[in-house]
């Protein structure tokens, strides 16, 4: 087995030299710039795109039963965060992920219902404000079901780190029996999160 001792320099260039050859192993070094990381390297020394350091967020709906019309999509507005780390969502104004590094994103989203009888509960995940992948979808039909309120989804889907961004919207059809129809809150039942799979 071959050594490698650190020549030059404490400042400035470090060249790695073998002493000895070792059987038929080699390592190549690209002719490029950059810095060589290690398994010791904090994450912070890695650069952002690389999977594990790009953007990651968990919004959720904090405050109050958000109303939804009966068979119309409605844009669900998580107003609350666990976390963001590279502060890509809006959670004050448009509800939405924007992420900042291109490359495809895991998405995950789950919705409560706070009308435990519904004849249908829907929720899709848009993209620059179209239809990208329905989440869920479950369908009673004309009859209404006391037996589900909740549901979760998740998807792929490339972001271009610059303009592109997601939201959830939401479909309910039931009746309100005297209670408004809507998205129920804390950050367990209605939930939106995401992070950077791979960078592109």
């Amino acid at each position: 087995m071959g050594n490698l001792v650190l020549a030059g320099a404490t400042s400035g260039s470090i060249t790695l030299e073998p002493t000895a050859v070792a059987g038929t192993s080699t390592l190549t070094l690209p002719a490029l710039t950059g810095t060589v990381l290690t398994s010791a390297s904090p994450q912070s020394a890695f650069p952002t795109g690389i999977a594990g350091t790009g953007p990651a967020f968990y919004a959720f709906r904090a405050t109050s039963v958000q109303s939804v019309s009966t068979t119309t999509f409605t844009k669900i507005q998580f107003n609350g965060e666990s976390f963001d780390t590279a502060n890509c969502f809006d959670s004050s104004t448009n509800y939405r992920f924007t992420p900042n590094v291109a490359g495809y994103y895991q998405i995950n989203a789950t919705v409560n219902s706070n009308y435990s009888t519904l004849k249908r509960l829907l929720f899709q995940l848009y993209k620059n404000g179209s239809t990208y992948n329905s989440l869920a979808d479950f369908d009673k039909g004309t009859a209404e079901a006391s037996s589900f309120n909740s549901a979760s989804g998740s998807t792929l889907v490339y972001m271009n780190g610059s303009t592109d961004y997601l939201e959830v919207y939401v479909y309910l059809n039931g009746t309100t029996s005297g209670s408004t129809l809507g998205v129920y809150f804390n950050p367990e039942s209605t939930s939106f999160s995401g992070y950077l799979a791979r960078a592109a």
